[in-house]
């Protein structure tokens, strides 16, 4: 054989080249390219299982070829070990989110090799495309039973006679139930799931016994082999009780989850041990069924299922955080639920609490404009900007204002709770109830600040002109603005990247809650010693309960306002330009403008091409911001097969019968609940 393999495109050519004395790595790309030939174009299973029926005629057909065949197998398992791949493919050797993710991105990045004595590295390379799992999982039981024939290598002689002799692969996948128990197991007993379960399971204590359950299992199979006993039967259903066990305590972990905080290692480890357990029920039937060919096959068209699978970041990620999004989605909807207006006693108090809002952001524009005066460097002038927003919407928060943009947010989860509801009657007139309250929440909010922040700047730059003898920027600074904020511009597109940074500071604000609940920060504050001889215990219990309370909304707002004083800073150094355009602010902005320019503004066209933007900026912040989180609640809740049809009939039709309804609250409406921000 040459030193390099040559691409093989017929059955005579490759049977041609099988030769059982050829280095390691050229068995191995013989073995590639035979797989190849049996995949062909990946068109049709049909075809790939005729053609391994006429690769078996032709082997068999010449006891010259078939004793080479088996020569070369006998070679091939004598050189690599299968029981990793049997017990390890797929799980990752680390309990690690973290570690794993940057093994994928490796093994992304770098090819592999066939010049390997690795089961799992050789089984990427010949079994890598996904329409294998398709044809292993057809293969039926005679063309099962000759393949199992030809790979079956000739028994050698034993020292005890007596004792019933197994198959090599039969003792391969005993050591590979062996090894994935000792891996349950070990899981089991690690502290961040041991102490996270409840208290019933660890009492139970499944994990102790589970490998001397299996010991009692082998060693009644290895006995008798082809022996089906009751006393073999009976191991087996107290192994089989015991995994059951395992798997059911592990779950228990998720209760404490739910109600603690989500960890994704905690979350990764979990499913990596419930995976372990389908896996060893998977070889247990290699061994143990009725047909274990159909059995084998099936377990080899799962793997290579993993394989696709373990290949990909975007699964990784969908498995380990899907978790953590409900949890987000799940205390968004809670504080989303007092964003909802539905009377119009919460109506009003949502304009208050709006207006008080505007207030706040007006002072919030003119500090930003003295940052700006200072003529600090992009970063400098991008941080402390966002310095002053931060501080700016944690004062609006701990004044129990209301900024609007940071409502659809907050309510998309609410919303996307509610829809889990559907198939009930009555429930999408219900659903359309619910969509006409947070259109109203929301155009009372915006309202609020825009109707409020416009005045209180002129208020400011009257006061200056008065106090300094200039008003809050100069008529160049104005006409900036009118050129920035113009509906000519590229508004409406930043307007839509900021609705993405109001989703952000969502998630983060989510991510952060959850943070702090996990690690049980409030009972820290409120109960360690150095805390509580610091601040002393009754300040400590009120610190823990005033952070635990407005841990997210301190999270949401501090990454918020950096972002949006930061981000143009970032992206101008990398040439994109790109501006961040919320409604509330840029109407402070434009205020200034006018106040710098006077009376004679109102006839400038530039003035009402930046007033009509804004309608624009807020239907872009609330509607990117919205729909984004409204899809990852969707996905966290689980919700599929909505009607959207229906949905949109209904909402148009409510919108045509009563458009007032989604402008002002009816008289006789009724709150569920009391609301509170």
């Amino acid at each position: 054989m040459s030193r390099r393999m040559k691409p093989l495109h017929d059955l005579p050519e490759l049977l041609e080249a099988l030769n059982p004395q050829a280095e390691l790595v050229h068995r191995h790309l013989w073995l590639i390219a035979l797989f190849e030939w049996l995949r062909g174009d990946c068109g049709s299973v049909p075809t790939t299982l005729a053609r391994i029926e006429l690769l078996l005629d032709a082997v068999q057909a010449r006891p010259e070829l078939e004793a080479r065949w088996r020569a070369w197998w006998r070679t091939l398992v004598d050189t690599i070990d299968c029981t990793p791949l049997l017990a390890d493919y797929g799980f990752s050797s680390l309990s690690s989110f973290i570690t794993e993710f940057f093994e994928r991105v490796r093994q992304k990045l770098l090819p592999g090799t066939p010049e390997t004595a690795d089961a799992s590295a050789l089984f990427d390379l010949v079994l890598f495309h996904g329409f294998d799992a398709q044809w292993l999982a057809a293969l039926d039981e005679p063309t099962l039973g000759r393949i199992a024939v030809l790979l079956q290598p000739p028994t050698t002689p034993q020292a005890d006679a007596s004792r019933p002799v197994i198959s090599q692969w039969q003792a391969t996948v005993v050591e590979a139930i062996t090894f994935c128990t000792s891996q349950v197991r070990a899981t089991g007993f690690s502290p961040e799931l041991r102490l996270r379960m409840s208290t019933p399971a660890r009492e139970a204590a499944p994990f102790h016994c589970l490998v001397q359950d299996f010991e009692t299992l082998r060693d009644v199979y290895l006995a008798a082999p082809t022996q089906d006993s009751e006393q073999r039967q009976a191991a087996l259903q107290q192994f089989r009780e015991r995994l059951e066990a395992c798997r059911s305590a592990a779950a228990t972990v998720y209760t404490h989850l739910d109600a603690h905080g989500i960890s994704v290692n905690l979350v990764f480890q979990l499913r990596q041990l419930r995976v372990r357990v389908l896996r060893i029920r998977a070889l247990m039937d290699c061994l143990l069924s009725g047909h274990p060919g159909t059995s084998t096959a099936r377990l080899l068209s799962h793997l290579v299922t993993v394989g696709q699978e373990r290949r990909s970041l975007r699964a990784l990620l969908t498995s380990s955080t899907s978790l953590l999004a409900a949890k987000v989605a799940e205390r968004s909807s809670e504080t989303g639920e007092h964003y909802i207006t539905r009377t119009v006693a919460e109506y009003r108090d949502m304009l208050r609490q709006a207006a008080g809002g505007g207030a706040i952001t007006a002072l919030t524009t003119w500090l930003k404009f003295s940052v700006l005066a200072i003529g600090l460097s992009a970063f400098w002038s991008g941080f402390w900007a966002g310095a002053v927003y931060a501080v700016s919407f944690v004062v609006i928060q701990l004044l129990h204002f209301t900024l609007a943009t940071k409502q659809p947010a907050m309510t998309a989860p609410a919303m996307a709770a509610k829809l889990k509801d559907l198939g009930e009657p009555s429930a999408l007139d219900a659903f359309a109830d619910e969509v006409t309250h947070l259109v109203r929440s929301q155009v009372a909010a915006v309202l609020g600040n825009v109707l409020l922040v416009f005045p209180v700047v002129l208020l400011i730059s009257a006061a200056l002109q008065l106090a300094i003898g200039h008003t809050m920027i100069d008529a160049k600074q104005a006409e900036h603005v009118f050129q920035s904020l113009t509906l000519l511009g590229p508004t409406a597109f930043f307007a839509a990247v900021t609705g993405v940074l109001l989703f952000a500071s969502s998630i983060i604000a989510g991510w952060a809650e959850n943070w702090f609940v996990l690690h049980r920060l409030d009972s820290a504050m409120r109960y360690n010693p150095r805390i509580t001889t610091l601040l002393g215990p009754k300040r400590a219990q009120h610190w823990a309960s005033f952070t635990r309370t407005h841990i997210s909304g301190f999270a949401a707002n501090i990454s918020l306002g950096f972002m949006l004083g930061l981000i143009p800073s970032f992206t101008g150094f990398f040439g994109l330009e790109l501006e961040v355009r919320h409604v509330t602010l840029s109407a402070g902005q434009l205020a200034a403008a006018c106040a710098a320019l006077g009376w004679d503004v109102l006839r400038e066209p530039a003035l009402w091409w930046c007033v009509a933007a804004l309608p624009v900026m807020a239907a872009m912040n609330l509607g990117v911001s919205f729909y984004l989180a409204f899809l990852l609640a969707l996905r966290a809740h689980n919700v599929s097969g909505v009607d959207r049809v229906h949905v949109s009939e209904v909402i148009g039709r409510r919108w045509r019968h009563a458009p007032l309804s989604f402008f002002w609250p009816p008289r006789n409406a009724i709150s569920p609940t009391s609301k509170q921000d």
